[in-house]
């Protein structure tokens, strides 16, 4: 059985929908990707949208929706997107802090450098997870 992985922020509106999106995309057969926050917004991020649409031809605003931790099933590994002391706590086997600076209300670039960040994030969580790494599952 795959793990599952919660890519988890406060709104579950930019980093998290990302990291969620990218993990489909590359670790759909290692793992299930998922993203929560504990206070959502009404939608995701406009350009967190066209980013990902543009970079990985994903369509975040038809394929995935702002969700509550609580909405999630039971998570094997939490990556916290960085929110610091404000981060969302939800139990697992793994949690990994990865400290992304918020895109929101910044440039393209910054988008798509938090993206291919995220990206090779997630490459290295796949081989972690295909490794069996003893402190990840």
């Amino acid at each position: 059985m795959k793990p599952k992985v919660a890519f988890i922020c406060v709104h579950n509106s930019c980093r998290s929908q990302m990291a969620e999106a990218i993990g489909r995309l590359y670790g759909s057969e290692v793992f299930d990707s998922y993203s929560a926050g504990t206070e959502i917004k009404s939608g995701i991020n406009k350009d967190a949208v066209r980013v990902i649409k543009k970079l990985y031809g994903i369509d975040m605003g038809k394929t995935q929706h702002v969700k509550l931790i609580d909405d999630l099933p039971e998570i094997d590994i939490v990556i916290k997107m960085g929110c610091n002391a404000a981060c969302p706590f939800l139990m697992s086997k793994y949690e990994e802090d990865w400290g992304f600076e918020d895109p929101t209300g910044k440039s393209d670039e910054k988008f798509i450098k938090t993206a291919k960040i995220i990206e090779k994030r997630v490459k290295n969580l796949i081989k972690e997870i295909r490794n069996k790494a003893q402190s990840i599952i």
